[in-house]
């Protein structure tokens, strides 16, 4: 019976220091210190009007990519590449001192936006990064507890199980009706079906506040974001002209969509999950948490690739 006994404590001991350690990591994890930044204030006057929608000089369309031209549009200098290009144009005519202080200025000016803009994009990453890592930890936290659970539901399971078998034994030999052992054997067989319930039920859900919620805008598409600054919304939100190419924001949601991060979770779950990735915090399991952490990652790849159009509008741009 001793075996019986302690295969209850084990099991009552481990899961009750599993619910405190959640608790004890819930209050940790929602104080999230990811943001460090002013809160973002700005309206959609803003965020730059849509490239297609400009009337570029065409003197710029024959030297620079479109890629170059919608992320100059994008950071600002587009205006400031047409003013380089007519500098140049007026000094090779008529060579002058201060033409050509003219042309070094704009060219600083214009490499130390590019260069501003390249460092926006590294600290907006750093907080996609941060919000990854966050959900990432606690997704690992809540596996190895219900890990933890679950071994510790089986070891209790083997240990009620032999210990009933050995006091059921024990009873039957010197008892002559047997009751008894009967009862002690249907105990047995109750609480490891019970176990086996709990093994199955093994799914915990923890508390996880986000107040700045990037994939919700991702997801709703506003016409102004709280969390992406101007640039950098402009460029995953512009639509290419005649359908050619969908956004990069509506690729992203067709991925989530196309790989069941949302879609399928929802079918699978039976709650409202949009609910509780786009709004500001929910009970999450630790799935749920890691396919959060796969949402931050894939907005953070599809940010960073502004680094690439930023770096061939330097070499269109140094070859001027």
């Amino acid at each position: 019976m001793n075996k019986f006994y302690f295969g209850l404590y084990t099991i009552i001991s481990l899961l009750l220091v599993s619910c405190a350690s959640v608790k004890e990591l819930e209050k940790d994890v929602n104080n999230s210190s990811c943001f460090q930044q002013p809160t973002l204030h700005y309206d959609l006057n803003d965020i730059p009007i849509s490239v297609d929608q400009l009337e570029i000089d065409s003197t710029l369309r024959k030297v620079f990519s479109f890629r170059s031209l919608n992320v100059a549009n994008a950071i600002g200098v587009l205006d400031l590449l047409s003013k380089y290009h007519h500098l140049k144009n007026a000094y090779s005519a008529s060579p002058s001192l201060e033409k050509k202080v003219d042309i070094l200025e704009t060219s600083q000016i214009i490499f130390r936006k590019i260069n501003n803009a390249s460092l926006e994009i590294s600290s907006f990453s750093s907080e996609l990064d941060c919000e990854e890592e966050r959900a990432t930890q606690l997704s690992k936290f809540l596996k190895s507890q219900e890990d933890s659970r679950e071994n510790a539901l089986v070891i209790g399971s083997i240990i009620i199980g032999a210990g009933g078998a050995i006091a059921s034994e024990v009873l039957s030999n010197h008892e002559s009706t047997g009751k008894s052992s009967t009862i002690v054997a249907i105990g047995t067989s109750l609480t490891e079906a019970s176990l086996g319930i709990a093994m199955l039920l093994n799914n915990k859900k923890v508390f996880f506040k986000h107040e700045r919620n990037s994939p919700a805008e991702i997801w709703n598409n506003p016409k102004v974001s709280q969390t992406f600054p101007p640039s950098i919304w402009y460029y995953l939100t512009y639509e290419y002209p005649n359908g050619q190419s969908k956004s990069l924001r509506a690729l992203l949601v067709e991925s989530w969509k196309q790989f069941g991060q949302v879609e399928n979770d929802k079918k699978n779950k039976g709650e409202n999950i949009y609910e509780l990735y786009f709004g500001k915090g929910g009970k999450y399991t630790g799935e749920q948490l890691r396919v959060r952490a796969d949402m931050y990652d894939q907005i953070e790849s599809y940010v960073t690739l502004m680094k690439q159009d930023l770096r061939l509008l330097s070499i269109e741009f140094e070859k001027l």
